[in-house]
């Protein structure tokens, strides 16, 4: 960076080689986050969180950060400055400068738009469009954890009872972490496209079976999901089984885990085995790329296969009347 804040723009200096990576998110109050359950130094963490994560399922490198804040008069300069707190503490973790944006007055509520660049090398940009027929289906990480810990936040605005003390006080805390930081997967998008290994990716910001649907139509393809090999924490099977629900549903439908969904060659399995082993990435096989005819299908534990139902994460929108009142305290 040559010039950051000060300027009427930042003066950045290119890497030579390198492909050039943009991304962008708004997010609105009531829309994509409640003051009600939450700080604003979380909510500026984990808005950071949703772009590195845009460019982690790139293959790419972030490298600069532009904010951009509508902020109404309810919301004081302490807040604000709170809000830069958690912006600022995910892009140190991660290599990222925050170089300028701009603030305006609002009428209704908060808004915060931003813009993250990265770097990617020429060629090696993972994308939606690569999937075959055959190609094995992986994802990272665990799924559901988001989902759940957004639940058990909504219990304790709302004052139902929950768990206290002992492992489930433990699991709690994990599944709300989980919720207001996650991990944007940047070593892992790194590995796949520095050895060439996804042949489609993208990052699970609206459920598994909302983003699959993308890999799946813009790469001509169809696919099948095997239920029993979803990787799902401790934290959220021992949630599921206190809420009498299946934690499958959580792992299907639940938003903002910002996992990465990715197709690889079965000629590549190995390779990719060994080297998430040596760089201590979580990768599990879940699936395999069908033939567009057959659709998008759910394998079950008995074998039987059912159209996988597409849905997209809505912020804050409750899954079941059974999740609304169930209380973690068994």
């Amino acid at each position: 960076m040559l010039r950051g804040i000060g300027d009427d723009a930042a003066v950045i200096r290119h890497p030579a080689g390198q492909t050039l990576l943009l991304t962008t998110d708004l997010l609105a109050e009531g829309i994509h986050f409640d003051l009600a359950s939450t700080v604003l130094e979380d909510i500026g963490y984990k808005a950071a969180v949703a772009n590195l994560s845009d460019i982690a399922a790139m293959g790419g490198t972030p490298q600069h950060m532009l904010v951009a804040v509508a902020i109404p008069p309810s919301r004081s300069s302490f807040e604000i400055e709170q809000l830069y707190r958690g912006l600022m503490r995910a892009c140190r973790l991660h290599g990222v400068d925050l170089v300028g944006g701009d603030t305006s007055a609002s009428r209704h509520g908060l808004f915060l738009s931003i813009t993250l660049t990265g770097t990617v090398t020429p060629g090696r940009a993972l994308t939606r469009d690569g999937a075959r027929v055959g190609d094995l289906i992986y994802v990272t990480g665990t799924l559901g954890d988001s989902l759940a810990g957004l639940t058990l936040l909504e219990s304790i605005r709302e004052k139902r009872p929950v768990a206290n003390g002992g492992k489930n006080q433990r699991h709690r805390r994990y599944l709300i972490d989980r919720h207001l930081h996650p991990t944007p997967r940047i070593k892992e998008g790194q590995l796949l496209s520095t050895h060439r290994l996804a042949t489609a990716a993208i990052d699970i910001s609206d459920g598994l079976s909302g983003d699959l649907p993308h890999i799946c139509e813009q790469s001509g393809v169809g696919a099948e999901i095997d239920e029993t090999s979803l990787p799902l924490s401790p934290a959220c099977r021992a949630y599921a089984a206190a809420c009498r629900m299946d934690p499958i549903r959580l792992a299907l439908t639940g938003g903002e885990d910002y996992e990465l969904l990715f197709t690889v060659r079965p000629t590549h399995r190995a390779k990719l085995d060994r080297l998430a082993q040596r760089a201590r990435c979580r990768f599990t096989l879940i699936g395999r790329i069908r033939p567009k005819g057959a659709g998008i299908r759910l394998k079950k534990a008995n074998g039987a296969s059912q159209r996988l139902a597409i849905t997209s994460y809505q912020h804050f929108h409750r899954m079941h009347t059974t999740v609304q009142e169930a209380t973690w305290s068994r």
